[in-house]
C-alpha cells in the first residue's frame, strides 16, 4: 500500500518555519537551515514536513492511507482498521482475501513499546495471509511472518514487533492461530474462541519479533453449530466489549462500521481492526 504524496511546493518568499526571507532558488533557508520546497503540511499549510512525515511547525504527523481503511469481498465478508482518537499513526495490520473457496484473515496490533511497530504489523500480515492462502499450516504461517518481523530488527534491543491472529474459514470449519492478545469471536453472542498471551496486569507475553524467545502459536478448529459471524479484531475493539450487545443484523461491513464507532464513541484510545465473516448463510 502506498502512501499519498505530500503537495510539493516551490520555494516560498519566507521560510515556513522561521519566516526569515528566502530568494527563489534557495535549497535551505540561510537563518535557521531548514529545507525549503518541503511537502505541505496537510493541518497547517507549512512546507515543512520532515522525512519522517512530521511537521516541523506544527508537530503533526500527516495522514496516511492505513489511518482508515476498509476491505469487501464478494459474498460479504469485510474488514475495517481506524487509527483511532488518541495515537498519531495506525500501528494495526489487516489482511482479508479468498482463495478456492476460502476465506482469510490476518489481523496484527503492533506492539507500541517497540520500534517501527506498524512495519511489523504490516509484513506480519503480508507474509501469513501469502502463505494461508497457499494452504500453508497455521504454524507454517506463523513461522514465516514470525521470520519476516524477526529481519526488520538490528539487534534484540531494537526489535520490531506485533501480535498477531489468522483466521482460515472453509465450508463448515474455521481454523484459527495466534499470538498474543488479539482476539476472535463467535457472533451475535459474542463468545470468546480465543485466550490472551498476557498477565492479569494486561502485559502480553507472546508476540512475533526478533526478542521474541519459544514462541509457538495456539492453534484451534471448530465447526460452527449454526449460521453466524467470526469477529477478528485487535483490542482497540475488545476493551470495550464488556457488556456491549453485539448487532444481530447487517451486513458484514455495516457491523464492522458499528462496531468501529462503539469503539470510538467508547474512547478510541487504540488503533481499532475489525474484521467480520459471515458463516452458514449468504451475505450480499
Amino acid at each position: 500500500m502506498t502512501d499519498p504524496q505530500p503537495i510539493q511546493r516551490d520555494a516560498p518568499a519566507a521560510c515556513p518555519l522561521c519566516q526569515a526571507p528566502v530568494l527563489a532558488g534557495d535549497v535551505y533557508c540561510e537563518a535557521c537551515g531548514h529545507a525549503l520546497g518541503s511537502p505541505v503540511c496537510a493541518f497547517c499549510d507549512a512546507a515543512a514536513v520532515d522525512a519522517e512525515g512530521y511537521c516541523e511547525r506544527c508537530g503533526l504527523r500527516q495522514p496516511t492511507e492505513r489511518d482508515h481503511a476498509e476491505i469487501v469481498l464478494v459474498g460479504g465478508a469485510a474488514g475495517v482498521t481506524d487509527r483511532g482518537l488518541r495515537r498519531s499513526r495506525n500501528e494495526d495490520a489487516m489482511a482479508l482475501l479468498t482463495a478456492g473457496g476460502t476465506t482469510v484473515t490476518v489481523v496484527c496490533d503492533g506492539v507500541g513499546s517497540s520500534p517501527r511497530a506498524d512495519e511489523a504489523s504490516a509484513v506480519a500480515v503480508e507474509t501469513a495471509s501469502a502463505a494461508l492462502s497457499r494452504g500453508l499450516s497455521p504454524e507454517e504461517a506463523f513461522d514465516l511472518a514470525g521470520r519476516a518481523v524477526s529481519k526488520l530488527a538490528t539487534s534484540v534491543h531494537d526489535a520490531p514487533a506485533c501480535t498477531y491472529v489468522s483466521a482460515v474459514v472453509e465450508p463448515g470449519r474455521v481454523t484459527l492461530g495466534w499470538a498474543g492478545d488479539s482476539r476472535a469471536y463467535w457472533l451475535p453472542e459474542g463468545t470468546l474462541l480465543t485466550t490472551d498471551d498476557a498477565v492479569p496486569t494486561g502485559e502480553i507475553t507472546a508476540w512475533l519479533g526478533a526478542d521474541a524467545v519459544g514462541v509457538t502459536p495456539h492453534v484451534r478448529t471448530l465447526t460452527p453449530r449454526g449460521p453466524g459471524h467470526l469477529l477478528v479484531c485487535s483490542d482497540g475493539l475488545w476493551r470495550y466489549l464488556d457488556g456491549y450487545a453485539f448487532p444481530r443484523a447487517g451486513t458484514p461491513l455495516e457491523l464492522a462500521r458499528e462496531l468501529l464507532r462503539h469503539a470510538l464513541e467508547s474512547g478510541g484510545q487504540d488503533n481499532v481492526t475489525i474484521v467480520v465473516i459471515p458463516l452458514g448463510e449468504a451475505h450480499e
